[in-house]
């Protein structure tokens, strides 16, 4: 089959008025949870279209989700190369939604970030970046991508962020950071930008208007400190991210938080910063540069997310095989959704806060899945098989349906 073959329907794999299984049960069920579990499960008033990238496969599929479930409308393919995967690995919507980008992380030395035209998913730009680029998110403008070079395969140096002007699509300045810079994210008025060092323990700060590092804050248990400045070159011994968070931590070290994700509050004021190794959850004040609490996750938390409304963080883990949606005033865990497959990975929330949309790599010859979460009751409602190694997930856009007569 020719990679632009790949561009088909997909089908349903789970809709409405189907009990909950044992791959959607709550692992840890509170009294708050049992109450959830019991109630009825409203289906969508609106279609949502999210889009999730493949690293194994090289596609994009477009999902949509509905009153009549989950369908996989289309897999675009991405990449150049013929005889290896190119590696799309992060995903992002510009504000507007007339775009969509990816970061192909696998290159000879250095990965691309691409754009992509929403209508019609026909690519109308590229532009080589550093070595393996990764997560990305597009300023709320729409004029620029921050994309994090992770540096999976060179030499544990401090690897940097580049920062790319999507009008022109060119790479406009290249922001040294830390070792293993992972999950970028901009506040909401495209100020500050924080990507965590998954192998330097720490987060950081990136001025967005003068795209120099602000600060950094040292996330070890015990020693958290907020600092101005670029962060320090750390030793890495025995810390060793190869696995990409799904190795299970071993020996005394207890206090190691491994950051895999920063994901700041709709307000700004806060920063929430997932410890893949520590298994828990750092918040710190903006305006203090100080730490708020540790919040206890579960097993390997990797990736967040935040409601619009600020009131819930979904947490992904990636060792546990779950989903975890988190009061973030209370820091209480409100329910724990099993996945149907191994590796969770990314999530995104519609922008009504009535959906989360989770991928879920799989593991061997294992496709990948998007799995749907209704935050209000609390459920998994829907999911469906995508390219294996699902991973960057983003809403593109949300419709109203017309009522049925």
């Amino acid at each position: 089959m020719t990679r632009r073959a790949l561009a088909t329907l997909g089908c349903v794999t789970l809709a409405w008025g189907v009990a909950p299984t044992p791959e959607t049960a709550h692992a840890t069920p509170t009294a708050h949870d049992r109450r959830a579990s019991r109630d009825t499960v409203v289906p969508p008033s609106s279609e949502y279209v999210v889009a999730v990238a493949s690293e194994a496969t090289d596609e994009i599929a477009i999902v949509r989700f509905g009153p009549g479930g989950a369908t996989v409308q289309r897999r675009v393919p991405v990449g150049m190369n013929l005889m290896d995967p190119d590696g799309p690995h992060g995903l992002g919507v510009s504000p507007d939604g007339a775009h969509y980008y990816v970061s192909t992380a696998h290159g000879t030395p250095f990965g691309w970030l691409w754009k992509l035209r929403t209508s019609d998913d026909q690519v109308v730009g590229r532009v080589q970046l550093g070595n393996f680029p990764a997560t990305l998110q597009v300023s709320p403008d729409g004029h620029y991508a921050f994309v994090v070079n992770f540096n999976l395969h060179g030499d544990m140096v401090p690897s940097d962020v580049s920062v790319v002007g999507t009008d022109d699509m060119v790479e406009l300045a290249r922001i040294r950071t830390c070792a293993m810079p992972h999950g970028s994210r901009l506040s909401s008025d495209g100020r500050r930008h924080w990507s965590v060092c998954m192998m330097d323990d720490q987060l950081v700060e990136i001025d967005a208007t003068r795209l120099v590092v602000a600060r950094h804050f040292v996330l070890t248990k015990g020693a958290e400190r907020g600092m101005t400045g670029p962060p320090m070159a750390r030793s890495h011994a025995g810390h060793d991210m190869s696995g990409h968070g799904m190795t299970t931590p071993t020996g005394a070290d207890t206090t190691t938080c491994s950051p895999t994700w920063a994901q700041p509050s709709p307000d700004g004021r806060r920063v929430f910063v997932a410890c893949n190794r520590t298994s828990d959850i750092v918040e710190i004040d903006v305006a203090s540069w100080t730490m708020v609490r540790r919040i206890p996750a579960a097993n390997g938390v990797y990736n967040l997310a935040m409601t619009r409304a600020g009131s819930r963080l979904v947490a992904t883990n990636k060792r546990d095989r779950s989903v975890s949606v988190i009061d973030a005033a209370s820091g209480r865990e409100l329910a724990r959704l099993r996945t149907q497959r191994p590796v969770v990975h990314g999530v995104a929330i519609s922008a009504d806060d009535r959906y989360a949309f989770v991928s879920v790599e799989g593991i061997g010859s294992e496709p990948g899945t998007v799995e749907v979460i209704d935050l209000s009751a609390l459920q998994v409602v829907a999911r469906v098989d995508v390219g294996q190694m699902a991973g960057g997930i983003d809403v593109l856009a949300q419709r109203a349906v017309p009522p049925t007569r």
